[in-house]
């Protein structure tokens, strides 16, 4: 499965993005699609999660309140509404896939997120 990431763009802080994860070739499996997230100089970190099957979510710290994943099963798709953004919100996002549980191998190819002060 191809996975592509859209949506960033410059927001400023307070400001709202929707990110999208659109899955090519074959459709999300069953298992969870994450999206994650990785600013200058720093390791990358998880950002929330969805289970495709069932629809359970998960999020980091930083994102609960602010972010809300969702999928559309119709559209093969995952999404990350982002409100409230803060400049440490400024990454390079990225969205993955399991093909098994509990490993993320399917990765697209990241969108910039840049939140100004």
């Amino acid at each position: 499965v191809q996975l592509q990431a859209s949506g960033g763009g410059l927001v400023q802080a307070g400001g709202s993005l929707r990110l999208s994860c659109a899955a090519s070739g074959r459709t999300f499996s069953r298992y969870f699609v994450g999206w994650f997230r990785q600013a200058p100089g720093k390791e990358r970190e998880f950002v929330a999660s969805i289970r495709w099957s069932g629809g359970s979510t998960y999020y980091a710290e930083t994102a609960k309140g602010r972010f809300t994943i969702s999928r559309d099963n119709a559209k093969n798709t995952v999404y990350l509404q982002m409100n409230s953004l803060k400049p440490e919100d400024t990454a390079v996002y990225y969205c993955a896939g399991q093909s098994q549980i509990g490993k993320y191998d399917q990765w697209g190819q990241g969108t910039q997120v840049t939140v100004s002060s």
